[in-house]
């Protein structure tokens, strides 16, 4: 703006309509008429401007800029126009999300209160396109203010890590913007889906690998899948019919399952209130006995009982149901066994550690993901059966605009319509790419790692003033604890004061850690239980210092509780 404040001027370029449609110069040439305008929008001068030195200099680094922009909206790559830019962004990328964010000097996260963060971020979408600079500027506040979830004392869910061959799987993915449904469209992952599918149901126990899989988004989609498919397996008229001819449907699952089954049991129909839950023991597996009463409890009501969903790694504690007890159940009963193994289907890499889910290959179909145990990028989720061909009978449309059965090739590569996605990502790539990278053998040993490490951490706090066992020996890589303050061992135990001091511990804990941004372990009560910790791992590149960090951490935040 001038100093005298009058009015503004800005430049605009009149394209020539003329001009071959093949270039692709961003610049300006001299001869190009140039309007100058006041802030009111009238017109000063409207002819060719003859320029001297510095101004016609800035006058074409203005011009390069205006036509620059009004092609910003044009989505293809320009060498010219975007090399440098992807090049400075996937180097803040790596820079401040990969490697920064995954050094244990630095923090897990910077804390900001949700109202002084709205305050902080720019999210305002806006009319006129930001420059390459302020993009990036936008990536690296994305960056502060995002969890480093690949960090390794974030430990707060079940997932965490940024596997390097898994990011670089996924860069692929997304550069090349595959949806997995026909041959034609994604030839090399509908093969390389096959191939990772047919290996994990083998890995399960399907004799030779046979049956049937698809990759989809997240685990409660998979244990839905589940559902569908037990649903179809008993009464196949569903399809085509719906509910209205149907008796009632019942299924079974522990009082300690994802709650994914009763959520996708509501949101297909069959309703949360025939989830029939069933009792845990105290270290958290399902209850046989209990679960074969509620099975002749369901039929003596005239309902249907139709299905099972065990669970390999219940998220809060990590037990493994007794798979073969349950399979004899559902054999004896004429049901479809679902096993939840989102979570502890990792350990079936592990020679030493598959014997948690033994009886798993006596099963319908399994939920196993990726994502968790073996820390593949999000998400990485499957949904494997024993059952070929039942997808595809179960969800299949024959929708003639895509899945045209006259095309050149064998159209049994057009796996899309087994799904009840039309679009898909291509989640096999990352997975695929860690597989190569590591071996079969690399996932083993990651596996072994991180319960090894698991077991050091139990070890140690069991040998620790003021910790606590949830469950005395945690049979997954979930480690349930207690942290008992100080001022707070002398209470009794058999007190309501004990019981409602303890219960805020953990919360003011993880309220300490996070404003700090030393680590993330989260927190939960179960059943009568009050509040305790529970440390999840996954990532094997933590190692026995890391563990007595967290142990020492906790003392530090909780000493004056």
């Amino acid at each position: 703006m001038p100093t005298n404040g009058m009015f503004d001027v800005a430049l605009q370029v009149i394209d020539d309509s003329n001009v071959s449609s093949g270039s692709d110069s961003a610049g300006v040439s001299e001869d190009e008429d140039v309007q100058l305008f006041c802030s009111t929008g009238n017109t000063i001068v409207s002819k060719p401007l003859k320029k001297s030195g510095s101004a016609k200099v800035k006058d074409e680094e203005h011009s390069k800029t205006a036509k620059t922009n009004a092609k910003r909206y044009v989505s293809l790559p320009n060498r010219d126009q975007h090399q440098k830019f992807l090049t400075d962004f996937l180097s803040e990328v790596l820079n401040g999300a990969v490697f920064n964010a995954t050094e244990r000097a630095n923090k897990v996260l910077n804390w900001v209160d949700p109202d002084q963060l709205k305050r902080t971020l720019d999210l305002e979408l806006k009319d006129e396109p930001d420059s390459d600079e302020k993009l990036l500027e936008l990536t690296r506040a994305t960056i502060k203010h995002s969890v480093k979830t690949g960090h390794p004392y974030f430990m707060n869910q079940l997932f965490s890590s940024v596997d390097p061959y898994g990011f670089a799987g996924q860069i692929l993915t997304d550069a090349l913007n595959p949806s997995v449904y026909t041959f034609e469209v994604s030839p090399v992952f509908v093969l390389m889906e096959e191939v990772v599918l047919k290996e994990m149901r083998s890995i399960v126990g399907y004799p030779d690998g046979a049956g049937d899989g698809i990759f989809c988004p997240g685990g409660s989609m998979a244990n839905g899948y589940s559902i569908s498919c037990a649903r179809f397996k008993h009464m196949p008229d569903v399809k085509t019919k719906g509910l209205h001819s149907l008796p009632r449907l019942v299924i079974f699952t522990s009082e300690d399952a994802h709650y994914s089954v009763k959520k996708l049991a509501s949101f297909m129909g069959i309703g949360s209130d025939n989830v029939y839950p069933i009792r845990t023991d105290e270290i958290g597996k399902i209850r046989v006995d209990h679960l074969e009463s509620e099975i002749l409890r369901a039929k003596s009501e005239g309902a249907v009982p139709f299905m099972v969903s065990a669970t390999a790694g219940t998220t809060v504690i990590g037990a493994f149901d007794p798979l073969e007890q349950i399979a004899d159940l559902c054999k004896k009963h004429n049901l479809w066994m679902h096993v939840d193994a989102a979570w502890g289907g990792g350990a079936l890499m592990s020679k030493k550690y598959r014997t948690l889910l033994k009886g798993i290959e006596r099963s319908d179909s399994v939920t196993w993901n990726p994502h968790k145990l073996l820390a593949a990028p999000q998400q990485c989720s499957t949904f494997l059966t024993r059952h070929e061909g039942i997808l595809s009978e179960c969800h299949s449309t024959n929708a003639t605009y895509l899945f045209q059965k006259d095309k050149f090739y064998d159209t049994q590569y057009d796996t899309g319509d087994k799904h009840i996605q039309c679009g898909r990502r291509a989640d096999v790539l990352k997975f695929w790419f860690m597989w190569r990278a590591k071996g079969t053998s690399g996932l083993e040993q990651h596996i072994d790692k991180v319960f090894e490490i698991a077991e050091y951490f139990t070890n140690s706090i069991k040998a620790r003033d003021g910790f606590e066992m949830v469950v005395e020996n945690p049979e997954c890589t979930n480690v349930c604890f207690w942290y008992v303050p100080p001022g707070l061992r002398n209470v009794s135990r058999d007190s309501a004061e004990f019981a409602e001091r303890l219960h805020k511990v953990a919360p003011k804990v993880k309220e300490r850690m996070m404003r700090e941004g030393s680590m993330m372990i989260t927190y939960q009560p179960i059943h009568d239980k009050p509040n305790f910790f529970r440390l999840v791992l996954q990532n094997s590149a933590l190692d026995k210092s890391d563990m007595n960090y967290i142990i020492d951490e906790i003392e530090r935040l909780a000493v004056d509780l």
